[in-house]
């Protein structure tokens, strides 16, 4: 098998019950739950009109500015599937456009993660289906390959593996392997319950700021008159 032009066929997906589960919470909460070090990096911004990414990732690894594979990806795309690419985050040659998001709808894909740019911006910013990019650009992509599809990428440090669940909101892009789905989630809806009693305790004007002065003196910072 080449190394570099292959495709897989097959992935096991995570379970269904897991993204609706995570659909609902924010990606700031389910990244503090992964210590914060779990992130796509701040370029990849959402390109549509708004809405919650959430899906298991078809993974795609291509050569900055083709997108054969990504054309391949769309085909085989299972409904509900995120289609997540490592194009080398290279802005040079879109990597989509109004045409393969119109397939890609079509087909039931539940959104895109490119680590690239896309063009015909106005278009996918008037639709709801979440895509994150890099940027825009109006020079088009090639077609010559080569490229991986179902194996193993990462973007911005973030590795993410066929299968695991993609989320994105308005702040960004976050990753949850498969095997870690349960633990995480659990941490998100902790972490959600105590922001809720927080946030009621700063609307009813009964919380307990102490802790900011507590923190400075115990670093020693000097509280001058």
């Amino acid at each position: 098998m080449p190394i570099g032009f292959r495709v897989k066929n097959s992935m096991k997906r995570i379970d269904a019950s897991y993204v609706e589960a995570f659909r609902v919470l924010p990606v700031a909460n389910v990244s503090d739950s992964m210590s914060r070090l779990v992130a796509g990096g701040d370029r990849l911004r959402p390109m549509h009109s708004g809405g919650v990414l959430a899906g298991p990732a078809l993974t795609v690894k291509t050569c900055p500015g083709d997108n054969l594979m990504l054309h391949k990806a769309i085909d085989m795309a299972a409904p509900g599937d995120v289609i997540v690419v490592d194009a080398g985050g290279d802005t040079t040659n879109a990597l989509m456009g109004e045409l393969m998001l119109a397939h890609a709808v079509k087909r039931g894909v539940a959104g895109f993660v490119l680590n690239g740019a896309i063009r015909d911006a106005e278009a996918i910013r008037a639709q709801p289906l979440p895509l994150y990019a890099l940027g825009v650009t109006h020079r088009g992509p090639y077609r010559t390959g080569p490229g991986e599809i179902g194996f193993q990428i990462s973007i911005a440090g973030m590795v993410i593996n066929p299968g695991d669940l993609m989320l994105g909101d308005i702040d960004g892009i976050v990753c949850v392997p498969k095997a870690d789905a349960e633990a995480v989630l659990k941490a998100t809806r902790a972490k959600q319950d105590a922001e809720a009693k927080q946030m009621a305790a700063t609307l009813s004007g009964t919380m307990d700021r102490s802790w900011v002065d507590r923190e400075l003196e115990r670093l020693g910072c000097a509280l001058v008159d």
